[in-house]
């Protein structure tokens, strides 16, 4: 619920983190997209000045004290405790974390009572107004690049920030500054604040916006509440734990 979080010995990072949950299903890693994969992205907290401030070797070292940790990479893993072992295994618990039957998705499977007429009107303009030609697919975005103010200048009135640059820190092309990846909206109810800035504090903020610099729209009061409505049927349940 932080717009930003919160590192080692009390520093403050510098964009909103983005939920776990899912994050399996993504096509890339960070709101910039500099991590292919779920392990790759593993390594970055760590070595992060802000997040971890540490390295794998010091990493390596502290685990290795650990006799039972020691064992359980030893039995999961042919050569027990390396870096890369770590991080597949970081990875593989976070594609467990998959949020299953939202209200939504029963919605998709055939329970049409499952939503309010509130909601299913929201789902019409969702789609009408143009916000599913980014936010669609399994997670309902999270797997393609878009420009924060395609149809108007969301940095125009603010002294721009590193992380505001977005993919162009990555690429270093200037038709990628302000690109970032599409969020996934699953369970976006339950991820306020919004955005990589975490500006907007609540989901009619945050459609308020989207609105306005990705599609031109200024929209109702009524499409607000409608949309939001809809947005909140995203919100799906882990499913059990398997037994161990």
């Amino acid at each position: 619920g932080r717009q930003f979080s919160v590192g080692i010995g009390g520093a403050i990072g510098g964009i909103n983190a983005p939920s776990v949950f899912n994050s399996g299903f993504s096509f890339a890693q960070f709101w910039d997209g500099r991590a292919a994969s779920l392990e790759e992205q593993a390594a970055g907290p760590i070595h992060n000045p802000l997040e971890m401030g540490s390295n794998w070797a010091q990493v390596l070292q502290r685990l290795g004290a650990d006799a039972p940790l020691l064992e359980r990479f030893a039995n999961a893993y042919p050569d027990g405790l390396t870096a890369d072992n770590i991080a597949n295994a970081i990875a593989t618990f976070e594609r467990s974390l998959v949020t299953v039957n939202s209200r939504f998705d029963r919605y998709l499977r055939g329970e049409r009572q499952v939503l309010t007429v509130l909601e299913i009107d929201g789902y019409r303009r969702f789609r009408e107004f143009g916000c599913i030609s980014c936010h669609q697919g399994v997670l309902v975005g999270g797997n393609m690049y878009q420009k924060f103010g395609v149809l108007g200048d969301y940095f125009a009135d603010r002294t721009t920030t590193r992380e505001d640059l977005g993919r162009y820190n990555v690429t270093k092309r200037d038709e990628d500054r302000h690109v970032f990846k599409v969020p996934s909206l699953r369970n976006v109810a339950l991820t306020a604040p919004y955005f990589h800035d975490g500006a907007a504090l609540t989901l009619e903020q945050a459609v308020t916006v989207m609105a306005r610099y990705q599609l031109g729209r200024e929209l109702s009061g009524e499409d607000i509440e409608s949309i939001v409505a809809f947005l909140e049927t995203l919100t799906g349940s882990l499913p059990e734990a398997a037994p161990r």
